[in-house]
């Protein structure tokens, strides 16, 4: 018998109330759901993932949902055969939302660190114990708050900055140009993120300003899917392009469009991208063709610990990204994720993914919960 093999699990669907920020002009403010998975194994070990979704005018239920009828294939399965339940449940006759495939991935690496008694990035082999931190905004009310924003930013120990922004190629460039003018060219490093909503003359306009400016990446300039236009924005600018890392999150696809010279860097998350299991594939491709996995962490404390850990473990990442506000971002953890002054973040020395819930701030905020339990 495996002791260290699941015998009950549950599934929060937490909802807070926290202040909602939005990322695009036509977007209204995001309900932040945290989908949280929460495992006991026979030896007692506890162990935990959590998954952020973003929804309009009501928080997401769908992730739990999806996780619902795979909950009785986790009951009896073990950490140490992570690998064959992630091909097992990748095709179970109904569609996998990719955070509930993620979401399962994630607590079993969890569950293997903590059973080693190890933090995941020394379980996985850690390559360093600190990452550069980018703040990562949300849309802004004007230019002028984007400037006093970068002040404070910068006050903090921040080195970089990415803007998210109106998504409007006018609006976001004269945004562009004032912090340029109140910055110029630095030691601040700073990134933009359109969130895919531009076409392809105003992408090739606004890369190539970016060029000008010294941008570290232009981000999600076209639909992730518009390979061909990637690819051509390449072409005539040299500002580094890289995608929403949304949609294309298979291995074989993001090998296909690295090879096609779509993007300059990849661009995933493991809490979308099949967990830990799939991004160390992603990861390892992109590092064997010289590249970068620029990785998301857009989301609460689990998701930010999931993919930091993977950035401690793996060279191959230049920037951990930094959500703010930072109070939207922590509901529910008693230890969460912020930079140093020297603007560096690091993770915590616990096992696993090194994350302390507060159970009853949780619970409080959980909107539906479900549980499965092994028969005794």
């Amino acid at each position: 018998m495996d002791d260290h093999a699941i015998e009950h699990i549950a599934v929060y669907v937490v909802g807070p109330q926290t202040e909602r920020f939005t990322w695009a002009s036509d977007m209204h403010g995001q309900y932040m759901t945290n989908t949280l998975l929460r495992a006991r194994t026979r030896s007692g070990l506890e162990g935990i993932a959590g998954v952020a979704s973003f929804s309009e005018f009501g928080f997401d239920r769908a992730v739990a949902e999806t996780i619902r009828p795979l909950l009785p294939h986790l009951l009896g399965s073990s950490p140490e055969r992570r690998e064959a339940l992630w091909h097992k449940l990748v095709n179970r006759g109904i569609p996998v939302a990719p955070q509930a495939h993620s979401a399962i991935d994630i607590l079993m690496w969890d569950l293997a660190a903590k059973a080693a008694g190890l933090p995941l990035h020394k379980y996985l082999g850690a390559s360093r114990d600190s990452i550069q931190a980018y703040a990562s905004t949300p849309l802004f009310a004007d230019p002028a708050a984007y400037v006093d924003q970068v002040h404070r930013f910068a006050a903090e120990g921040f080195r970089a900055v990415k803007f998210h922004c109106w998504c409007e190629y006018a609006r976001d460039m004269e945004m562009v140009r004032a912090v340029h003018k109140a910055f110029g060219s630095g030691s601040l490093r700073f990134m933009l993120d359109v969130e895919m909503r531009y076409g392809r003359a105003d992408a090739l306009r606004a890369a190539k300003e970016l060029e000008e400016l010294d941008y570290d990446w232009f981000e999600a300039p076209l639909i992730d899917y518009d390979l061909a236009g990637y690819r051509e924005l390449r072409r005539y600018s040299s500002v580094p392009i890289i995608p929403a890392g949304n949609s294309i999150i298979a291995p074989q696809l993001i090998e296909l469009a690295i090879d096609m010279g779509c993007w300059t860097q990849a661009r995933v998350d493991a809490t979308v991208a099949g967990g830990i299991t799939q991004t160390l594939k992603i990861m390892g491709l992109a590092e064997a063709r010289g590249m970068t996995v620029e990785l998301q962490s857009w989301g609460y404390t689990t998701t930010q610990a999931a993919n930091l850990h993977l950035m401690l473990a793996r060279p191959n990442c230049t920037y951990f990204e930094q959500p703010v506000p930072y109070p939207a971002f922590e509901y529910g953890f008693a230890n969460p994720i912020r930079p140093g002054p020297d603007g560096h973040v690091r993770v915590s020395p616990l096992p696993g993914l090194g994350v302390e819930v507060d159970w009853p701030a949780v619970e409080a905020a959980t909107i539906l919960k479900l549980e499965e339990a092994g028969r005794s």
